[in-house]
């Protein structure tokens, strides 16, 4: 026999536990399904300064602990399972983890999204430590660097570099040829920024960095020409990329519609989606935002539209 529950929510996170608090103290019986990844992005974030009421700012686990006690303090319930396959085509609604099997009356999705990396072994090692996927999140942090990286050739590589010149001396913007994604008003303004400079036909070779007493820092990269071959060094105090993020929605394929890279379509205002009882909120349907204090702010709303429709039906 599967498990049922009044709400379950795929995905942990700001949105996921923020709609397992507002769905539990609803009194809702929620189960909250915190995945591969609990906590979602923010557990490999660092310093957290842009959350309101946290003046002094807070780590990224640290923060994300507190979200699920503050859940879980109203009887959400958290399990360390990752839904593998759903069924939304008649109710209550299928799920099955790599464990067993569930029902629900209501699902909320908030599986949010992964950074796209470049995947070469130097990139991890200062992950955190130099270079970040969020400029908006993280650039206060390179305030007076005398040269902050980015890399990407797509309009929010270009925003990102505008937005970076607020904090660092020289933006070096890196893009692997010398044709670009960017919509031309985007491209234009980046090559007409003071403090940005374009290098076209480049990729990232390795980043450098330093390693005093077990703490990393970022000094640069190591670039390689794709014409040449030549590689050169680019020194720098921070990195971002920007290569663009993936929604962890393929599980919903065919399901719940989505647009062509993977975000989940919600109706209007709203956190519904095409299947009613099933809603979407945080990163796996904003592609514009990206911050833990939206995702946050559409988990409530989540939670709020599925027990006003529990309610109704």
């Amino acid at each position: 026999m599967a498990e049922h529950r009044k709400v379950i929510i795929i995905g942990s996170g700001p949105a996921g536990y923020t709609a397992g608090l507002y769905s539990s103290r609803a009194g809702l019986d929620t189960l909250i399904f915190e995945g591969q990844e609990p906590g979602g992005q923010l557990m490999t974030t660092t310093d957290v300064e842009n959350y309101p009421g946290y003046p002094d700012g807070i780590m990224g686990p640290e923060m994300m602990e507190e979200f699920k006690k503050q859940a879980t303090r109203f009887g959400a319930e958290t399990r360390f399972e990752t839904v593998t396959k759903v069924d939304f085509s008649n109710k209550p609604f299928k799920m099955t983890t790599d464990k067993k099997d569930y029902t629900a009356d209501a699902v909320i999705i908030a599986t949010g999204a992964t950074a796209k990396k470049l995947h070469i072994e130097s990139e991890d090692t200062y992950w955190g430590a130099g270079i970040s996927a969020c400029a908006t999140c993280d650039g206060f942090f390179f305030k007076g660097e005398k040269n902050i990286i980015i890399i990407g050739g797509g309009d929010t590589a270009m925003e990102e570099a505008i937005y970076l010149t607020n904090f660092g001396e020289k933006v070096t913007l890196i893009n692997r040829s010398s044709n670009f994604r960017a919509s031309t008003i985007m491209l234009e303004r980046a090559r007409k920024h003071p403090k940005i400079e374009i290098m076209e036909n480049y990729v990232i070779d390795e980043f450098v960095g330093t390693n005093d007493k077990g703490i990393k820092k970022l000094t640069g990269a190591k670039v390689k020409n794709t014409v040449t071959g030549e590689i050169s060094m680019v020194e720098a105090g921070g990195a971002f990329i920007a290569i663009g993020h993936k929604p962890n929605t393929d599980i919903f394929n065919g399901i719940i519609d989505m647009n062509e890279v993977g975000y989940i379509h919600t109706k209007g205002k709203s956190t519904y989606t095409n299947v009613e009882g099933v809603f979407a909120c945080g990163d796996a349907m904003d592609w514009t935002y990206r911050q833990a204090v939206t995702a946050a702010g559409t988990g409530c709303s989540a939670a709020i539209d599925a027990e006003r429709w529990l309610s109704e039906n």
